[in-house]
């Protein structure tokens, strides 16, 4: 992060190498729940990300034994209950949920690591990342309706279901319950289980790999799949494709006059 940003308490930020960026959750003895502080910290980061990256991409995962993310922390939302009125809490719910749409609109393609439980809203951090690596001992769960409100929020109800298929979607925003690391990879939501201790490394391996193609390839592909999940049909979906094929075609070839003329 620049010299003018505020220092970072709840979150984590380090770029490892050049081109890969690793935001770490960084409340370990609260399971990584996010208070609002860890919000606020968020709002910065993702705007920043989104207007000036600082790398081509991401890793996102919780510090600590205990897991990936608990979710929102219930203690700090029951303190301030006594003087929240309905208008203020649609407020936090509101800038809750735009730290999603800001991952989505993040540029860099992110990889989520997570280890142990990622519950609620760190369900909905996993789902909103790009890519999904998860350790033999990782669960999550649809947490919301557990606690009293509707087991559709934080995004939940339009990402698992193009995820893993509506079917099974029902049934975990319904009874809360958990999805194991072994269903997690049957149902095609994360594409590696690995042991806790290669679980960075692997990550670290697949942002390698990643970081090793055109940082425009890579933006323009995350900006494709993600709006062609929403297309309309076929004809849409090409479309996309084919302007982001001929925009990094003619950028190439500018790229190649321009060292050819020098």
């Amino acid at each position: 992060m620049k010299e003018d940003t505020p220092p970072l308490e709840a979150l984590d930020y380090e770029i490892p190498e050049k081109g890969i960026g690793v935001l770490s959750l960084n409340r370990p003895t609260k399971y990584n729940a996010v208070n609002l502080r860890m919000l606020e910290e968020l709002e910065r980061f993702w705007a920043r990300q989104k207007n000036e990256p600082d790398s081509n991409v991401l890793i996102l995962r919780g510090n600590g034994e205990k897991g990936f993310c608990g979710g929102l922390d219930l203690t700090s939302l029951a303190e301030a209950s006594p003087t929240i009125t309905a208008d203020l809490f649609y407020r936090f719910q509101a800038r809750l949920s735009r730290v999603l749409l800001a991952m989505r609109q993040a540029p860099q393609p992110i990889i989520c690591a997570v280890h142990g439980a990622a519950t609620g809203l760190g369900l909905s951090f996993t789902l909103a990342s790009d890519v999904r690596i998860i350790t033999t001992d990782a669960r999550f769960s649809a947490a919301y309706i557990n606690v009293g409100f509707g087991g559709a929020d934080m995004g939940c109800s339009y990402f698992l279901p193009r995820i893993i298929g509506a079917g099974r979607a029902y049934e975990f925003m319904l009874t809360g319950g958990f999805m194991t690391a072994e269903e997690a990879m049957n149902l095609g939501m994360a594409s590696r289980m690995v042991g806790r201790e290669k679980l960075l490394d692997t990550a670290m391996a697949v942002a390698k790999t990643m970081n090793s193609k055109n940082p425009m390839g890579l933006k323009m592909t995350k900006e494709a799949i993600n709006v062609n999940l929403d297309a309309g049909g076929l004809e849409q979906a090409l479309q996309v494709e084919d302007r982001n094929q001929t925009l990094l075609f003619a950028r190439g070839m500018l790229n190649a006059r321009q060292q050819g003329s020098g």
